[in-house]
């Protein structure tokens, strides 16, 4: 008797490039019937993947196409022409700013391929980002090509793909300077290798795009040889809070649904997480009054978590719609993790700032005495 035939493994996190493979294939079929000029090695042109990265909502024109980064259009066109250019990309910032998710959309969008990651520590080396061998066959057949084991740069020259480097800044300067005749020559050398392998050119195509924390030490002690090989992008919270507010529902409604979860955050409840963030974070309310700021980043990214927190511990737990108390609760978890001052920080915002509003900012006020838990 046969077994059964097990069920495919869900992914948790699919690549941009199969989520949203359905919006990139009507893009490649859009610059194909309009004759769009695409660079040598790129899977679109470079208005489409602007139009990718930022959606086309309110377009007569539109196919649909998802917001995925809430930002300037001028932004996400500068860091398009940045990757066709010699340089590298350098996306700054916050932690929690969606640089890494705006560096893995840019790379399905040129490339078809965002896996190509190196994921920067401070025990990164050399062999994690260009490459390593297979010592077995090292040792019986001596250095070539089949004992090579290509890491992330070495696979994006050799298929003119976008490779990412994630918190670069916090590798050893020496590891980061190990990028610098990769941007600058557009070439690796192995030198094991004999005189016909020993040079690596770089596909057309090929460009890397960095990311670094500005909270993190190393962002301004990279070389200055490394930092004029980069064009640098500097990307900031959202401001605008109908637009985060927007963000947030829809991705949380959507990790909720795909948690087979029916009920979602109600809008009006999103609306006052996102403007909590967004005060704290600018240390101001919305009419000027002063606020202390928490010493934990406030980030879209963070409110996102609180949301999905608020909308399964309702579900799960009280078997009805979430609540501000939900919202307080999720709070302790999610966005409490750096001092311990934060928690009479986010009190004393609940008890001066949600008193006198009304609505669920009612709600907030009332779950206060949780903070104290």
């Amino acid at each position: 008797m046969s077994s059964p035939t097990p069920a495919p493994t869900r992914v948790q996190r699919p690549s941009a490039e199969v989520r949203w493979a359905d919006e990139l294939a009507r893009l490649r079929e859009r610059d194909a019937a309009a004759g769009a000029v695409v660079p040598d090695g790129w899977h679109l042109s470079p208005r489409s993947v602007v139009d990718f990265v930022l959606g086309d909502a309110g377009r007569r024109d539109g196919l649909g196409l998802e917001t995925k980064f809430v930002g300037e259009r001028a932004l996400v066109e500068r860091c398009v022409v940045a990757l066709a250019t010699d340089r590298g990309l350098m996306l700054v910032g916050e932690p929690g700013t969606a640089k890494s998710f705006l560096s893995e959309l840019l790379a399905a969008a040129v490339s078809g391929d965002s896996t190509l990651t190196v994921q920067g520590t401070a025990s990164t080396t050399e062999d994690a980002i260009k490459y390593s061998w297979n010592y077995a066959l090292l040792l019986a057949r001596g250095p070539s090509l089949d004992a090579l084991v290509p890491a992330p740069v070495h696979r994006g020259m050799s298929d003119g793909k976008v490779v990412r480097f994630e918190e670069i800044t916090r590798c050893p300067i020496e590891t980061q300077d190990s990028l610098l005749s990769v941007l600058s020559e557009r070439l690796l050398v192995v030198p094991e290798l004999d005189d016909e392998h020993r040079v690596l050119h770089a596909r057309r195509g090929f460009a890397v795009v960095a990311t670094a924390n500005v909270r993190d030490r190393g962002v301004n002690d990279m070389s200055a040889a490394l930092k004029r090989r980069f064009n640098f992008e500097t990307i900031h919270a959202i401001s605008d809070v109908r637009r985060e507010t927007a963000l947030v529902q829809r991705q949380s409604d959507a990790i909720l649904a795909d948690a087979g979860i029916t009920s979602t955050v109600p809008g009006d409840l999103t609306e006052v997480l996102v403007t909590l963030f967004s005060e704290l974070r600018r240390g101001q309310t919305a009419d000027g009054r002063p606020v202390e700021q928490l010493s934990t980043a406030m980030s879209t990214a963070e409110a996102v978590s609180v949301a999905v927190a608020t909308g399964l511990a309702a579900a799960w737990f009280a078997d009805r719609p979430p609540r501000g108390e939900d919202v307080v609760g999720a709070l302790l978890g999610t966005a409490l993790k750096d001092s311990d001052d934060d928690r009479s920080r986010l009190r004393g915002y609940l008890t001066r700032v949600a008193k006198e509003r009304g609505g669920r900012w009612r709600e907030l006020y009332a779950a206060r005495d949780l903070l104290d838990g």
